[in-house]
């Protein structure tokens, strides 16, 4: 869909909303190195699950640490609220919404406290470890650190210690502790640890932030530069409402818009739901209900966003179109081949923009190219892909892609080294940076509901009358005169929004947590959803969303 357009010359989108932030860490830390494999987690003595919920996100690395575990391996969940991971776990450690940073740092104050860092690592492969240690973590002791995040003292020194003398730790860093205003810095403090007791160096011992397959197929054959019309402006994903409502909101924000502010009349949207799904929810329902705005939207279901269309066109679901996809927390490829005829008017994205492009009188031959043949150049193209990988691709099998010998210890960064202090940064040498927060008095969590994936899966029916529910202290509770079952209204500048509260002693003090990004006629007033109350305003780097870096005020009503 993006090439058609790219080729009309239509606002072009920054797609990073998921995890930039945690993305643009990694490379701050390790540059172009090659993730780790997930599988390799299944040689480790103690796995960390940092801000990731496995069973309802990543389930399939569920299975890397169930073999670990039934060979002796510990396993410890850092998070900011009781998941559904919860029971995999021996040890668990909740942490205030956005301090991850500042636990990171107090861990390394401990490893090198009491001498458990690979000094013969870092000299050989890390860079900025000398200055960590004289301006940095000095000040991180761990009462300091659990003034920040509220976890004991005690705890943090034993977590420290398990992790430092473990023979091959691996830690799984999730995307959540990237959503915050301070996000980047504080993925790139954990991203330090493991470089750090030189975990790299062991079979099992190292960390995975995201790993890929995308690199191993020829993308830039799709991006057609020959068919491209420059964009004037760049919108990234999180300013949606701010640029649907106000033309010159790519500007007031220090982003290039060469157009000058010209307003948005039409608006194409296929494979999202941003009336439900995009920060700043009133201003995105706001601007889609302007009279000037054009909007169609290519969908399976009828979401919310359908509502604002003017044009809904039928998509295919992928049992009824031809594709293929690289991966996501892992390295497979696999050709994705229709199994039954679309049902109705429904058409494929590519055969939608293949039609608008024969409309609008554009013959450039890539525009008449079919599914199939899409696959099989682009496969075919792909040089990092051996002759044998093609075939059993295109032949519809799952094929996971081979990585080089002694990837690992292989930093591909101007140094060459693991770079905990990278001099291209603004913030060269990490640290600690508190997140944005609103002034209100409870952070608002929103996790993720295992029945559903964002506001995917939304149309099924279930069974819960209630699916957008509050969880709450019963000690806060008491102080608001809050009780189990009442609806409450929980608010704060840029929204309000009805729920009912239930009561749960798991829930920290001074937080509350909602499960799921729900359909309007799934909410609890049938009106607006969670992310009436969430803003647009990025991440420290990478122009990433911060949808938990939000904070509310609550009242009984």
């Amino acid at each position: 869909m993006i090439i058609f357009f790219r080729r009309i010359g239509a606002t072009n989108q920054d797609r990073g909303i998921c995890s930039p932030a945690k993305q643009a860490a990694f490379k701050s830390v390790y540059g172009d190195t090659i993730a780790i494999k997930p599988q390799e987690a299944q040689h480790s003595d103690l796995i960390i699950l940092w801000s990731v919920n496995a069973i309802a996100t990543d389930l399939h690395f569920l299975h890397d640490v169930n073999v670990a575990k039934q060979r002796g391996a510990t396993v410890w969940v850092i998070d900011t609220h009781k998941t559904y991971t919860y029971d995999q776990a021996t040890h668990h450690v909740y942490v205030k919404p956005g301090s991850d940073g500042a636990l990171a740092l107090g861990l390394m104050h401990i490893i090198h406290r009491d001498d458990l860092a690979d000094i013969d690592f870092i000299q050989r492969y890390v860079q900025g470890y000398e200055e960590l240690v004289r301006d940095v973590l000095p000040t991180f002791t761990p009462d300091y650190v659990s003034s920040i995040c509220g976890v004991p003292a005690e705890v943090i020194e034993e977590l420290a210690h398990a992790y430092a003398k473990a023979k091959a730790p691996f830690i799984r860093l999730g995307s959540g502790v990237s959503r915050y205003g301070n996000g980047s810095m504080s993925c790139r403090c954990i991203n330090a640890l493991p470089a750090v007791i030189g975990a790299w160096q062991h079979l099992g011992g190292g960390l995975l932030s995201s790993a890929s397959s995308s690199q191993y197929l020829n993308k830039s054959f799709m991006q057609q530069p020959q068919v491209v019309t420059p964009a004037k402006r760049l919108m990234p994903m999180i300013l949606l409402g701010d640029l649907l409502t106000n033309p010159k909101a790519l500007l007031e924000h220090g982003l290039e818009d060469t157009s000058g502010g010209v307003p948005v009349h039409s608006l194409y949207v296929f494979s999202s739901n941003p009336a439900i799904t995009a920060p700043n929810q009133n201003f995105v329902r706001q601007g889609l209900m302007r009279d000037d705005l054009f909007t169609v939207v290519h969908e399976r279901f009828f979401t919310d966003t359908c509502a604002y269309a003017d044009i809904i066109l039928p998509a295919t679901s992928s049992v009824e179109s031809d594709d293929i996809f690289n991966s996501y927390g892992h390295y497979t490829i696999g050709a994705n081949y229709q199994a039954i005829p679309p049902v109705g008017e429904s058409r494929s994205n590519w055969q939608v923009i293949s039609e608008l492009a024969r409309r609008m009188g554009l013959d450039d031959p890539f525009f008449k190219m079919t599914e199939l043949e899409l696959i099989e150049q682009m496969v075919r193209s792909s040089s990092k892909l051996s002759q044998e990988e093609q075939d059993r691709i295109l032949q519809g099998d799952l094929v996971e892609v081979e990585l080089p010998e002694n990837y690992k210890l292989d930093f591909k960064t101007p140094s060459g080294k693991i770079e905990i202090l990278n001099p291209q940064e603004n913030i060269p040498l990490i640290t600690y940076r508190e997140p944005y927060g609103d002034g209100e008095p409870f952070w608002l969590i929103v996790g993720n509901d295992i029945r559903i994936l964002d506001s995917s899966f939304c149309e099924m029916e279930f069974d819960d009358p209630e699916l957008m529910k509050l969880r709450m202290n019963p000690d806060d509770a008491r102080l608001y005169n809050i009780n189990d079952g009442d609806v409450v209204e929980i608010y704060n500048i840029r929204g309000t929004v009805r729920i009912k509260v239930y009561l749960d002693a798991m829930v920290q003090r001074g937080t509350l947590v909602t499960l799921g990004v729900w359909w309007q006629s799934q909410s609890s007033d049938d009106a607006v959803g969670i992310n009436a109350l969430t803003a647009s305003r990025p991440t420290d780097a990478g122009w990433g969303s911060t949808f938990y870096d939000v904070q509310v005020n609550i009242r009984k009503i």
